[in-house]
């Protein structure tokens, strides 16, 4: 009995700390998640004495966030939306940040230690305009400051304390674009000043107490303007004239307008190009950029324009920044490869020079497009400065007396591609000291383990034993481990940066800023699409490292030159990059592979001929045997057209170039677009693993799936259902589903459904599709699922047949023989917004597979595929629960359990990428939008592993405990057997 009783208290014992500890250790242990704000446009800073160092920044994101200056660390931020695009920023009576967005129609204010929304002004206005925002401190109506907008052609005052509009003056007549707003100092009055139909100099004199209009000024200049008003002073301001090869003076004093005329040849001499007005705001002078070179123009106060000095090779220069009492300064950036110059420079002093410094940065960060610049006193009592650094990477810098303070790797919030790669296999030759060192590291972790479950831990332990868990070096090897958990995410930013994440603790492996889809004179708009495996090599087979190809284009145009980039994914390096190619519409990844394992690629131009990539003899040899199997299909959305196209033949006689075939159009599926618009498509992924055709049902029968990577979901809607959702109608909303093979433009399914509406969000697996809209007459959001089974398998049920090998299981499929298939369908409301959706994978396919789907609230929720099995009844049947179908119910549960991100958020979340592991349990899945994050996913549980928490000493110590036992039971049983024969 003893025996017993202490057995059961081990087992209880140690089930007690897994429920107790599994939460709380397990934090970090399997996902990481970091957090970015973009590529900054604005930045304000606050370094009032009181209160923590921050800048305030807007970025392309839309994102308004607050930083601190010591680390770069986010001490808040807010996550607009991708229609609340963030026009302007500024600070307001040192403790509100305002925020002026969606086009000058929404001014927000927002505490500035914590962020928190203080008020919300809703701007109407006449027309679309710029939009300017003007925070003025001298200006104040009845004691309080006075806040000044610009935006749909009206001009807004508006109250700093509680967001209420003052007075609204309409400036939107005769196609007037204000460009700046002024407030002469001690004056009662603001300027505002711009420009109407190019050649027309317009100013306004309002009353700043109650909007009247005191005077209206206008003034034609010959010839016209180009670009904008670049303002010097309260009352004067340079433009360029419409050929671009002169600067014009323009004085306003009082509403008098005046012009003086200069060429800029006669200012600068010996340098020649077109010249770019620079939009920063300088005080008394004007930056204009010619070639290479930045001259700076000094405006005199009679508007006469003198050129001060030419600099060479300025990549990007500051604001004014006025830092004590009638000085102002601002910097200058000059870039020569890795080192970067600062130099401070003031007006009022050419030739001296208030700081100047220099600093290395890594090469891959590129060049500097913009910089702010702001002042402190040092211990000294004199004026230090330090400067906020945008670089072409999108990252940002903070440098301070010479040296990098922080930098942010802000490029990651603009991921337009993932991809992911193994590692490298470890190599074999392990020191002994290293054997020992990690024996000795592993015996400590399990020994505090053990303490920590043995409730004798130290508090000191539980950090060390946490820490342990977080930092094991198991984790974040370089090389792939047997459960093939640890590999590299490859993901390409919009700047064209290409970088290796490591998916064991999140770190940056290796970045790249690829030469090819930086800017250039043969490529003004380079953009990245997509990054394809280009070489997986098998470790066993060959020593070359994998790489990847990246295509981009230079330019939106469809005809727009092609750009091919080919990157080592161990080292980082550009292998080769293919520049002003043809154009490129699409590219299809072919299931063929060379000798060296490079993958075959057919690059599709916008005329339709094909292209090959490898480029070598062997690579159009093994094309040219599988010329007759290679299909492709093309949606055209603008035209309401799916297309299916195949080889044709060489086009050497007609380009004369040996890689290049022709294509043709097979057939064709138009929807009229009077009545149906095509605003969804989805089809399977080329490289998932089906484990098996056959699906045993609860009545003992088989149903076959049809299994085709040729199958295209197609979603389209009436034409009055492709607006916003509710401004249409139910009777006149219809959202229609069909299966198209893409081999033949046999449509397998069509299914409509009255009163629905988009947008639709897809994901399709195996022979299943789940698909997410919108319901106007139920008000809710459904989603439905379409299963689809052959029936030319049916007959393939009988178990003799099977034994007897006569059956058709093994015979060939082809798209062209008309399939004999059967459709399930359900649909069930879902109380979610969705962003995107995805299904898990696995490396053979036998595990049951989740919906992982992105909410609207920037979460990802994982849903079991059996809860939209259309085979879902009110009352199944006794077997048709114990093969695991679930009770119907018109919506889909949500449990806060199966949310994949727990409490966290992925900010502004644009697309979810499950990969496999090697360990059938378990997918890998990484989410990315604004914000990174990754996780392991187990759908059915880890049924094929040992969790990583569990305690090898707890086992040891029960093992140890048992055999005792034994040995102690064994020893009392010989004395009671000797003791009874004594007797």
């Amino acid at each position: 009995m003893a025996i017993r009783a202490f057995l059961l208290l081990l087992i209880l014992f140690s089930s007690s700390y897994y429920a107790v500890a599994l939460y709380e250790d397990q934090v970090g242990l399997m996902d990481w998640h970091q957090q970015y704000i973009g590529k900054v446009k604005n930045a304000v800073f606050q370094t009032q004495k009181a209160g923590r160092k921050r800048v305030v920044v807007s970025t392309e994101e839309n994102v308004i966030a607050s930083l601190d200056l010591r680390h770069g660390e986010i001490f808040w931020r807010h996550v607009l939306g991708d229609n609340d695009t963030i026009d302007a920023i500024d600070i307001s009576m040192g403790k509100y940040v305002i925020t002026l967005s969606s086009g000058g129609s929404i001014l927000r204010a927002w505490n500035l230690p914590d962020g928190q929304m203080v008020w919300e002004s809703f701007l109407r206005g006449s027309k679309p305009s710029r939009s300017l925002l003007w925070t003025p401190t001298n200006l104040k109506a009845d004691k309080d400051n006075v806040i000044l907008v610009y935006g749909n052609g009206c001009l807004h005052s508006l109250s700093s304390i509680d967001g209420d509009i003052l007075w609204k003056k309409d400036l939107s007549h005769k196609s007037i674009d204000i460009q700046h707003l002024i407030h002469p100092e001690g004056s009662e009055t603001i300027y505002a000043i711009g420009v109407g139909d190019l050649s027309q100099f317009e100013a306004y004199i309002i009353n700043v107490r109650n909007g009247e209009l005191l005077k209206h000024s206008s003034m034609s200049f010959p010839g016209g303007f180009s670009g904008d008003i670049s303002l010097v002073a309260s009352d004067k301001a340079v433009v360029l004239d419409s050929s671009g090869s002169s600067l014009v003076s323009i004085s306003f004093t009082e509403g008098e307008i005046k012009f003086q005329q200069v060429d800029i040849a006669n200012l600068v001499q010996h340098i020649s190009g077109s010249a770019v007005l620079l939009p920063s705001k300088l005080e008394g002078m004007v930056a204009v950029k010619i070639g290479k070179s930045l001259s700076f123009i000094k405006v005199t106060n009679e508007g006469r324009l003198e050129a001060v000095d030419t600099i060479p090779h300025v990549e990007a220069v500051s604001d004014s920044l006025p830092f004590s009492e009638g000085q102002s300064g601002f910097g200058l950036i000059q870039h020569d490869g890795t080192d970067i110059h600062l130099t401070i420079k003031t007006g009022n002093d050419w030739k001296s020079h208030l700081l100047e410094e220099s600093f290395k940065v890594d090469q891959h960060r590129g060049l500097v497009h913009k910089v702010f610049i702001n002042n402190y006193i040092r211990t000294d009592r004199t004026y230090g400065f330090r400067a906020l650094i945008v670089m072409e990477d999108h990252s940002l810098l903070l440098m301070q007396q010479g040296a990098i303070v922080w930098n942010r790797e802000d490029g990651l919030a603009s991921i337009i591609d993932v991809t992911t790669s193994e590692l490298p296999v470890e190599k074999d030759g392990v020191s002994v000291a290293k054997v020992e060192h990690s024996l000795f590291e592993w015996l400590k972790g399990h020994l505090l383990k053990l303490k920590g479950t043995l409730m004798l831990a130290t508090p000191d332990d539980i950090a060390v034993i946490q820490r342990l868990r977080l930092q094991s070096a198991e984790k974040s090897k370089m090389t792939r481990d047997h459960n093939g958990f640890r590999k590299l995410l490859i993901v390409l930013t919009r700047a064209g940066k290409l970088s290796a994440i490591h998916t064991g603790d999140g770190r940056i492996v290796w970045s790249l800023l690829l030469n090819a889809f930086r800017k250039s004179v043969t490529c003004e708009n380079p953009r990245g699409l997509k990054i394809h495996q280009w070489q997986v090599p098998h470790h066993h087979a060959l020593d070359e490292n994998p790489s990847v190809l990246v295509v981009g284009t230079c330019g939106l145009n469809s005809d727009a030159s092609g750009i091919l980039s080919f990157i080592d994914v161990y080292k980082g390096e550009e292998l080769n990059y293919l520049a002003t190619l043809h154009s490129i519409a699409q590219v299809i990844p072919l299931p063929f592979t060379d000798s060296i394992e490079q993958r075959l690629h057919l690059l599709i131009d916008a005329e339709g001929y094909g292209h090959l990539f490898p480029r070598t003899p062997e690579a159009i040899s093994i094309f040219q045997e599988e010329l007759g199997n290679i299909y492709w299909y093309s949606v055209e959305v603008n035209n309401n057209v799916l297309r299916g196209h195949a080889v044709k033949k060489n086009c050497v006689s007609e380009i004369g170039d040996d890689y290049c075939f022709e294509s043709s159009d097979l057939w064709s599926v138009v929807f009229p677009s009077d009545s149906e618009r095509i605003i969804a498509t989805s089809t399977r992924k080329l490289n998932e693993v089906v484990h098996t055709q056959a699906k045993v049902t609860s009545d003992q029968d088989v149903s076959y799936k049809y299994i085709s990577k040729n199958l295209l979901f197609v979603a389209t809607v009436t034409p009055k259902s492709t607006g916003e959702i509710g401004s249409v109608i139910p009777e006149d909303s219809w959202l229609f589903v069909y299966l198209v093979d893409t081999v033949t433009g046999r449509v397998l399914h069509r299914m409509s459904h009255h009163g629905s509406q988009g947008p639709v969000h897809a994901v399709f697996s195996e022979n299943w599709v789940v698909y997410h809209y919108f319901n106007l007459r139920a008000h809710r959001y459904e989603m439905s699922v379409i299963e689809i089974y052959d029936q030319s398998r049916a007959d393939n049920k009988d178990v003799l047949t099977l034994v007897l090998g006569k059956h058709n299981l093994t015979a060939a499929l082809s798209s062209y023989s008309r399939p004999e298939v059967i459709t399930k369908s359900q649909s069930y409301f879902f109380s979610h917004s969705v962003k995107t959706m995805a299904v898990t994978a696995t490396a053979k396919g036998i595990t049951s597979r989740q919906l992982l789907i992105g909410t609207i609230g920037d979460q990802v929720l994982a849903l079991d595929k059996r809860f939209l099995d259309p085979r879902r009844t009110v009352n199944p049947t006794q077997a048709e629960k114990e093969e695991g179908i679930i009770p119907l119910t018109d919506s889909l549960p949500i449990m806060p359990q199966a949310y994949v991100t727990h409490a966290l958020k992925v900010e502004g979340l644009r697309n979810i990428i499950t990969v496999p592991a090697k360990l059938e349990s378990t997918t890998l899945v990484f989410a990315h939008g604004v914000d990174l994050f990754f996780t392991r996913l187990a759908p059915s549980r880890t049924y094929d592993s040992l969790t990583e928490d569990f305690s090898y000493a707890l086992l040891l110590i029960t093992i140890v405990a048992l055999v005792i036992a034994i040995f102690v039971t064994w020893i009392w049983s010989e004395r009671k057997e000797l003791e009874e024969k004594w007797r």
